[in-house]
């Protein structure tokens, strides 16, 4: 007869036990993985997908109708001081026309260009670079609020009461962002 010692069975159990319990932790994170994947394709069909379809449709519409164009050349002048700029921004943040604005950025990308350029020529006092960055980029990610709620699994009420917040909001921080960084501009070009 042999006589197996008690400890061999409780090291053998305790094994077998940290075996299982790893297995089972294996399978937990596969499975959020899984879970987590799943969502992110679901998420992306139901709410990306569309937005980016969308915003393509947008900026094939401003981009052949000269829309924008139009628009920031008749704005670019206003870039010239401050009272501009900050009239600039507000036009830029309305809350109908910053969503739209939005994508491609195609006024920032116009305007940025013509000021850079007046500023080059000496129209335009380089101290207004940094204001105008903020002036023509008062409507940025406007476009992308109700895709962000809807991404954030919002209910509906909050995206009906989120996205005028959003946009209303915008048009006052604007008009901050770019008092701050005009009374900031002061002193970074000397000389001038």
């Amino acid at each position: 007869m042999t006589n197996k010692d008690p400890n061999e069975k409780t090291k053998f159990a305790k094994f077998s036990n940290g075996i299982a319990t790893f297995g089972r932790g294996i399978g937990a994170v596969v499975n959020a993985l899984y879970d987590g994947g799943r969502k992110t394709i679901d998420m992306m069909i139901k709410n990306v997908i569309p937005f980016i379809a969308f915003i393509a449709l947008i900026i094939g519409f401003i981009l052949k109708t000269g829309v924008g164009h139009a628009i920031a050349t008749g704005l670019a002048p206003l870039a010239s001081n401050f009272g501009g700029l900050i009239i600039l921004g507000l036009i830029v943040g309305i809350p109908v026309l910053s969503p739209v604005l939005g994508p491609g950025a195609v006024i920032a990308q116009v305007i940025g260009t013509i000021v850079g350029a007046l500023i080059v020529a000496g129209k335009v006092p380089p101290q207004m670079a940094l204001p105008a960055f903020f002036a023509i980029d008062v409507q940025v990610g406007c476009d992308f609020i109700p895709v962000g709620l809807a991404l954030g699994e919002a209910q509906p009420k909050t995206v009906e009461v989120g996205v005028p917040a959003v946009l209303f909001s915008r048009e006052i921080t604007g008009v901050i962002a770019i008092t701050i960084a005009y009374f900031a501009s002061f002193g970074m070009f000397p000389g001038h």
